[in-house]
């Protein structure tokens, strides 16, 4: 019987979870085992998964769980360097030279254990099967806006906090904006989930939108249209051979761009295409100010969609089920690409 541990998250101000009570309900019916940790902040309620059929554990107990359980969880485990000894189901960020990620790396090598990485769930077309891009997207653009209307008013953008739908977040962006002129927003990766749902936002509060994808991007840079805008959304995840649209000297260029909306937000990869900051920011900190004359800041949140954590979970968590029923067979399909990804990092 294949078991399904879902764990706790036990990163701050992470409300999300990858499977509603219903997904649980149809694990079970397909012959799996589910245990679900109870959680101080989950964003769906707890009862109705126990319910559904899932067995209650207590939060943070998945270090405890049986030797063949599968750990299902979003975010970063808690940074240790205890061994991993159990196949685990997560966003790891480990197999782009990130600093963290091989510490985690050495972790899984140490215990035995296995990564399934939810970034590198692929179809035969290497495509990714299940993203939280729309919603990161979405939140990125909000938060970026913000940071605009802030800064047109000589401030700092405040911290944010969640939001209780889509609608009142687009609502409390266009309030901000109210009367300073629309601001220019470029959006780099318009065609993909991460850009859909920044022109979705960026139309609900009114700014000016202009949107590229990959013709508009395959020349390889310069970009000196990024500097010419009041802010730039960059949803292009980094990778090999992605080009540089901010480069480093962009703090001291002439410029009107004021706020850089990094929302594929990998800072510490070598292949990030926004050359000017070097960490994440966060809700308390929305944006890292890297230019004085003029401004210019930086939103770099890394777990945006928690902005809007139930939307975000019923959303990833319909794109993941047919996958995770699946899950008899790591061999095959989207479990055995994303293994042979870790077999190949992990050596």
């Amino acid at each position: 019987m294949t078991h399904l541990w879902v764990r706790a998250e036990q990163r701050p101000q992470e409300e999300r979870v990858g499977i509603t009570p219903e997904g649980v309900a149809a694990l079970i019916a397909r012959g799996f085992q589910v245990t679900i940790e109870d959680s101080p902040c989950r964003a769906l309620p707890f009862a109705p998964y126990l319910e559904a059929g899932a067995e209650a554990a207590p939060y943070g107990s998945w270090p405890d769980a049986p030797e063949d359980a599968i750990i299902f969880g979003l975010k970063e485990l808690p940074e240790d360097d205890s061994p991993l000894r159990h196949r685990h189901i997560m966003f790891g960020h480990a197999f782009k030279g990130q600093p963290a990620g091989q510490r985690l790396l050495a972790r899984f090598r140490a215990g035995g254990g296995v990564l399934y990485d939810l970034e590198y769930l692929t179809n035969d077309q290497g495509r990714r099967v299940v993203a939280f891009g729309y919603w990161a997207g979405y939140a990125g653009a909000a938060v970026s806006l913000l940071a605009f209307a802030a800064q047109a008013r000589g401030d700092i953008c405040p911290p944010v906090a969640r939001f209780a739908d889509r609608h009142t977040m687009a609502h409390a962006v266009a309030e901000a904006l109210s009367g300073l002129a629309a601001p220019r927003v470029l959006i780099i990766g318009a065609l993909g989930r991460v850009g859909t749902g920044a022109a979705d936002l960026c139309a609900a509060a009114g700014a000016t939108t202009t949107r590229w994808d990959m013709a508009e991007t395959a020349h390889g840079g310069p970009f000196p249209e990024v500097l010419a805008h009041d802010v730039f959304l960059n949803c292009i995840l980094a990778s090999p051979g992605t080009p540089v649209f901010v480069t480093a000297d962009a703090v001291t260029s002439p410029r009107a761009l004021r706020v850089i909306g990094d929302i594929a937000c990998d800072p510490t990869s070598e292949f990030s295409p926004v050359k000017v900051y070097d960490r994440v920011t966060d809700w308390e900190n929305p944006v890292l100010r890297v230019a004085t004359d003029p401004v210019l800041d930086v939103m770099a949140i890394d777990n945006l969609p928690s902005l809007l954590p139930v939307e975000s979970s019923h959303d990833f968590a319909a794109q993941l089920l047919p996958h995770l029923l699946g899950l008899d067979d790591l061999s095959a399909g989207v479990w055995g690409r994303a293994g042979a990804v870790f077999e190949q990092h992990r050596a």
